[in-house]
């Protein structure tokens, strides 16, 4: 069949399926859902922190956003955007026989912001309790495009996975084309975020842009009660949810970290500075945030420098930890455990959550849980009170780190990336500061 005839044929689809009631189209969607629960052992879900699989992520997507309209050709034949040089930004890829054949980056907020919030309101969704992150750069090869959710609903997995336990992560939003925000409406349950279509979407090219919200807390129950009781291939609840699919090699970490980076400073200025003029684009103010998270000697050497006038640790910069982390923790103030969260985390202080309140200055031990089978004890006194509607957020001055935190501070100040902090290794030892890209 030849392309124009396809594209014609599902146009007429669309224009069909359009003059069906909402409730028609969104039980058909569901009824035509096929993913594999035994996917082939060819296939390959991970986190991509080469050099080779990173440029053949942002080829994929170049080429996939041309295709779409989403974005002009550009001479490198990559799309790559500031968001891809951020550490809270995760790209995964699907790989069938070595070859990256689909793509994903999942972007919680960071020193930009997210891409969708130029256009649209997320207001509401902040004001819930929870991170948020936006889902994005999505696309698959043309090969594999018409084979049923082969690719897309293993990266869809991976992305709910990794969201849900390893991103500290609770609302998704997206901003997709109108032909297929439907089918996030009706496979996955996304809510809009407003009624009306974004006719023009800057971040892609000027494409019209629906945008959409997903509560991951409330995921279960409501794939639950869409899902129960249709045969295996089709029950998206059992697919998400409890099953387990070996090809998704989901990421191993020595610490509770909430971030996987992999921006070493060769693969910044490689893909930001070399094959394209990300970097060169950036505006003063981005290019100072990058400054403040970026700021060993080795990232400063590779990013452009600062105009005049303008510092990276100017008032006008809220530095940001390199890190999040989310560690179950115990203080003890006057004989009286409270349970704490820690949620960042630095050398001479850290922020916590917790359901108590604590008076300024409270001072006691506290025996936090840093990672699978690392503990660390130190002293630590209350320097800030936050009550919020959903517990109490403390800020501590930390007065006698131990081995221990001080191991794991030096790790996650360092510009460490993700593959350096993944391994168990022996106690005492520390892994190489930078890798090779």
């Amino acid at each position: 069949m030849s392309t124009r005839l396809r594209k014609n044929l599902h146009a007429g689809l669309r224009s069909a399926m359009g003059m069906l009631p909402q409730t028609t189209r969104h039980a058909i969607f569901r009824r035509m859902v096929d993913c594999d629960p035994a996917p082939d052992d060819r296939l390959q879900v991970r986190i991509v922190d080469a050099r080779q699989d990173l440029e053949a992520c942002f080829g994929l997507l170049h080429d996939a956003y041309v295709a779409s309209g989403f974005m002009k050709p550009h001479p490198s034949g990559l799309r790559v955007t500031p968001y891809h040089a951020l550490p809270t930004t995760t790209t995964i890829a699907a790989f069938w026989d070595g070859e990256v054949v689909g793509t994903m980056s999942m972007i919680r907020e960071g020193v930009f912001g997210f891409p969708l919030q130029s256009v649209f309101d997320l207001s509401a969704v902040r004001a819930q309790p929870g991170r948020v992150a936006e889902i994005s750069a999505l696309a698959v090869h043309r090969k594999f495009r018409a084979s049923g959710g082969k690719i897309l609903f293993p990266l869809m997995k991976f992305m709910y996975e990794y969201c849900s336990q390893y991103f500290d992560t609770r609302h998704l939003v997206i901003a997709v084309n109108p032909n297929k925000i439907e089918l996030y409406e009706s496979l996955l349950f996304f809510r809009r975020l407003q009624a009306a279509t974004v006719e023009n979407y800057d971040f892609a090219n000027g494409a019209p842009a629906v945008g959409a919200t997903l509560d991951l807390h409330q995921a279960p129950e409501t794939f639950r009660a869409a899902y129960t009781g249709r045969e295996g291939r089709k029950d998206l609840h059992h697919y998400f949810v409890e099953q387990r699919l070996p090809n998704l090699k989901l990421p191993e970490r020595r610490y509770f970290t909430t971030n996987d980076p992999v921006m070493t400073p060769a693969l910044l200025d490689y893909f930001f500075t070399q094959r394209t003029d990300c970097f060169a684009q950036l505006d003063p103010r981005r290019l100072g945030l990058l400054h403040s998270i970026y700021d060993s000697p080795e990232y400063a050497a590779v990013l452009p420098p600062l105009p005049y006038g303008h510092q990276a640790g100017s008032a006008a910069l809220r530095r940001h930890p390199r890190y999040s982390i989310k560690c179950p923790a115990v203080l003890t103030l006057e004989d009286r455990p409270q349970a704490l969260e820690v949620v960042e985390l630095s050398q001479q202080g850290f922020q916590a959550h917790g359901a108590n309140d604590l008076a300024m200055g409270a001072r006691g031990w506290m025996k936090v849980q840093l990672g699978e089978g690392v503990e660390s004890t130190v002293l630590a006194e209350v320097v800030r009170r936050v009550p919020t509607a959903v517990g109490h957020f403390h800020g501590f001055r930390v007065e006698a780190p131990d081995p221990a935190w001080l191991r794991c501070v030096r790790l996650l100040e360092t510009g460490t990336t993700h593959a350096d902090l993944a391994a168990e290794r022996p106690a005492g030892s520390l892994p190489s500061e930078r890798r090779a890209a």
